[in-house]
């Protein structure tokens, strides 16, 4: 840490330098070498009386031309859990930071007892963390970081009750998830894990294992987002007609990639093969069942890379006893790992790998600087390698800042003038946030204080580059001074949208404007006469001469 010497001091240290003594405070970290720094560093300008003959000693630095004190809070190193396999760069990177205890295959019980110890919780999708795990941890457990795109195994209502940060990393395993899906793809139109047991148990029956080819075959892909997409461009190289079925993909997207977007029953009706990278939520559990295979083109083949629920697995299994489904390839399962009796995974036609979607050495090391990054951040872990450590948030604040950074900004502003016009009224009890992209949370706090939150999503012809494209907050059944001057219907709404990387206010309540959020922004009731914009800019000009305050 650095010392502020005063004048009475100045002898011993001149006294010192003649010495070639170092000074005691010299940091450490500064010469090069590895020792821990400070955990928590703050900078304050000092403010000095002429008459005060002080100066600042920096060890190597005679005459500093900046004048600060380096405070330091000494903290311990918080612990973080590591409940399933990484990749060790990762581990090794996190062991410089905190205490890391790794411990795999735990049981629901010995992961209770250990969360109660630990600061942070690291997880694949494998480790299911339930309300029962939350609670365990008595509260102090405020990140949980899930290295991987789905957080269906995480209880996030409980994680928000507990105050918890969930940190997953969405963009992480897109690109092995998508190879991933084609390599299954291959393997089950080539038979190639059922020719390879066959070899190594002695045999040779190349008749047996005659398989098909992709090319010019109709892949269709269920839910085209980030993975979706990955897999439509490899399949289109492999000479095959991509076309897509999701509900919120825009249609714009699709159409730059060369993907035709279908209604789910036509996917059905001419898909040769079916390919699912869509999350489980309640719309898409057991989305596939008797029915769906009932309807299915006779013959088709499916893969599942996403998630076991969209599959009603013993629907899967009459399906494919039936020939309605003459293959499938399945990555994932309702229950992992699946019962080893299990029909379906023993069945002829199946080819089945254990989750490996995301199993990349690349995958596991994309997943680390976001994850890493919020621990830290949250932590003010003590660092013993800043400039590692600037790396690391470096590449998360390009990967995640960059794009969202204007937003954030505009939702600030949009709720404060929501906020602002709703003043001296009374009566409000619902609020809905509309935006064009699925990025946003219910705040917990609003329905605890019986707060109507709602969200809604709005499907865009929007652009791959800026899938996100307006936010518009709406407050109903609230009395004010400008719910009657903007709507007729007595609701308030505001939106806005991002122009040049800045917030702007695009409209209030049924009026289109274009304004510049940043600054300040006046808002004034009126009387619809002549005259009046005449009046208001005579006040205005009035009461901000640099003189007045308004």
């Amino acid at each position: 840490m650095f010392y502020l010497y005063c004048k009475q001091d100045r002898q011993r240290v001149r006294e010192r330098q003649r010495d070639r003594e170092p000074p005691k405070p010299c940091p450490q970290y500064l010469h090069g070498t590895s020792r821990s720094l400070p955990t928590k560093i703050s900078l304050s300008p000092l403010s000095w009386r002429p008459s005060l003959h002080s100066r600042a000693i920096f060890p190597r630095c005679q005459k500093p031309r900046t004048l600060i004190v380096v405070a330091t809070i000494l903290k311990a190193k918080p612990t973080v859990l590591v409940a399933e396999k990484l990749g060790d760069a990762g581990i090794q990177l996190l062991k410089a930071f905190a205490n890391v205890d790794c411990s795999y295959n735990l049981s629901p019980e010995e992961l209770c007892t250990k969360i109660s110890l630990c600061d942070a919780l690291i997880v694949r999708s494998g480790t299911k963390v339930t309300r029962e795990v939350f609670e365990s941890s008595g509260g102090r457990v405020k990140v949980v970081g899930r290295a991987g795109v789905g957080i269906d195994n995480v209880d996030l209502p409980a994680a928000t009750e507990q105050g918890c940060l969930l940190v997953n990393a969405p963009t992480a395993n897109t690109i092995a998830a998508a190879e991933h899906g084609i390599a299954l793809l291959t393997a089950m139109a080539r038979n190639v894990a059922q020719a390879d047991a066959s070899v190594k148990a002695g045999k040779w029956q190349r008749n047996k294992y005659v398989g098909v080819s992709v090319v010019g075959k109709t892949l269709a892909v269920m839910g085209f987002g980030k993975v979706g997409s990955e897999v439509a461009r490899r399949a289109m190289g492999l000479g095959m007609h991509v076309i897509a079925h999701d509900h919120y993909a825009p249609a714009g997207r699709a159409r730059a990639i060369g993907v035709e977007l279908v209604t789910f029953e036509e996917a059905l009706l001419t898909a040769d093969f079916i390919c699912m990278h869509m999350p489980l939520t309640p719309a898409t559990s057991k989305m596939f069942n008797d029915d769906a295979f009932s309807r299915m083109k006779r013959g088709a083949r499916i893969v599942n890379v996403a998630r076991g629920g969209v599959i009603d697995e013993e629907a899967l299994l009459r399906a494919l006893d039936s020939g309605i489904v003459a293959q499938a390839a399945l990555d994932v399962f309702r229950e992992e790992p699946p019962p080893k009796e299990s029909k379906l995974v023993q069945h002829e036609t199946v080819t089945v790998t254990p989750h490996l979607g995301a199993s990349t050495t690349e995958a596991s090391v994309y997943a680390w600087p976001s994850i890493l990054a919020s621990v830290l951040l949250l932590h003010h872990i003590t660092i013993s390698n800043f400039k590692l450590f600037l790396y690391i948030l470096s590449i998360w604040i390009m990967m995640v800042q960059s794009e969202l950074a204007p937003f954030v900004a505009l939702t600030e502003k949009l709720g404060r003038l929501a906020v602002q016009l709703v003043a001296g009224g009374s009566g409000l009890k619902f609020v809905k946030v509309t935006y064009a992209s699925a990025r946003v949370n219910a705040d917990f706090t609003a329905k605890k204080r019986g707060l109507n939150l709602t969200e809604e999503r709005i499907v865009l012809d929007g652009s791959p580059e800026n899938p996100l494209e307006f936010i518009q907050v709406q407050i109903a059944n609230v009395e004010s001074k400008f719910a009657g001057a903007i709507s007729d219907s007595g609701e308030i709404t505001v939106e806005g949208g991002v122009k040049d990387g800045k917030p702007h206010l695009t409209k209030v309540g049924s009026f289109g404007v274009c304004v510049s959020l940043e600054g300040s922004l006046i808002l004034c009731r009126q009387i619809d006469q002549p005259g009046m914009i005449g009046r208001v800019g005579s006040i205005l000009g009035e009461e901000l001469h640099p003189g007045n305050k308004l």
